[in-house]
């Protein structure tokens, strides 16, 4: 089977990480794509929604919530057969919450497979970015003593960390700007967010690499722990995902990309709400998993097997 050319990119810069090459993305270019991608994401699933009502995926839009919050309480028991609450939690909220780029990547898979979906999909990943989120600290801090009486500032400071964070602003604002504007008045802009979309993502799937690369001394220590995860919970989860696509009445492209959703982890939105919110939490562990097990799994393996699984079971 022949790879996709914007994983071979994420392939490229995971072996120049690894044979310890000096090439290295400017951060400056990393905080640019990591923007564009996010509105031009938005933007094209606006697009889609000016099409239709919203009131007509409302009902779909409350499952995904749903989902969202129930996906890291499905996961938290299992990981506290082996971990202290915090980082149980935190691993849960990673797990819960979804990637941006996985996302992308996964679109970009079904498009070249000629497999169409819902245009809604963005809608549900912008909703499925902050549940997880707030259930990984309520997780986290149930039961723990000598909270104090400025509990309430914490709160409200995650709370807006969450909403108004940098990866739900531009999701949500590009999403607003492609359902107002429309096909016609975005017109002028589409050579540059529609058009260089697949181009700027491979990118970032260097820059990906190179990060992932960076993470294998964790994975060293870690191990088998870190594998398990990283590859049991999105094989797993990506049933929930399939189980939900099924009962909203999704195409098998849309159930496809509700399962590459519910198999993905945030490495981008997580990790900052876990650092803010819960400090005693271990970064190494959760980024560990998601970032340098969970990630390159989806891209190489994952995103084509849940595409057989959703066409199994809507018979395609």
């Amino acid at each position: 089977m022949q790879i996709d050319p914007v994983v071979l990119f994420f392939l490229l810069g995971l072996g120049a990480g690894l044979a310890r090459s000096d090439l290295k993305l400017p951060s400056a270019l990393y905080e640019t794509l990591s923007v564009f991608l996010l509105l031009a994401i938005g933007i094209k699933g606006g697009l889609e929604l000016a099409k239709q009502p919203f009131l007509a995926i409302l009902p779909q839009a409350l499952l995904v919530l749903l989902m969202g919050f129930l996906i890291p309480l499905l996961i938290y028991p299992l990981l506290r057969w082996r971990l202290p609450q915090v980082d149980a939690a935190s691993i849960a909220a990673h797990y819960g919450s979804v990637s941006v780029v996985t996302y992308a990547v996964g679109v970009a898979y079904l498009v070249r497979q000629g497999v169409s979906h819902e245009s809604q999909t963005t809608l549900f990943l912008v909703l499925l970015e902050m549940p997880a989120l707030v259930v990984g600290v309520v997780l986290a801090r149930l039961g723990r003593s000598g909270e104090t009486s400025s509990a309430a500032h914490g709160w409200g400071k995650l709370l807006h960390e969450v909403l108004l964070g940098k990866s739900m602003v531009l999701l949500l604002g590009g999403l607003a700007i492609g359902a107002l504007a429309g096909p016609d008045g975005i017109k002028p802009l589409d050579k540059l967010y529609l058009d260089l979309f697949k181009p700027v993502l491979t990118l970032f799937l260097l820059e990906m690499g190179l990060v992932v690369a960076g993470k294998f001394g964790i994975l060293r220590r870690e191990g088998l722990f870190l594998a398990a995860v990283g590859i049991i919970l999105p094989l797993l989860l990506s049933w929930v995902g399939i189980g939900f696509g099924l009962m909203m009445g999704l195409s098998t492209g849309g159930v496809t990309i509700l399962g590459i959703l519910a198999a993905s982890a945030s490495y981008i939105a997580a990790p900052a709400a876990m650092r803010m919110a819960v400090p005693q939490a271990n970064p190494a562990l959760s980024l560990g998993a998601a970032l340098g097990i969970t990630f390159p799994f989806n891209l190489l393996v994952g995103i084509p097997l849940y595409h057989r699984f959703a066409a199994f079971v809507t018979g395609a």
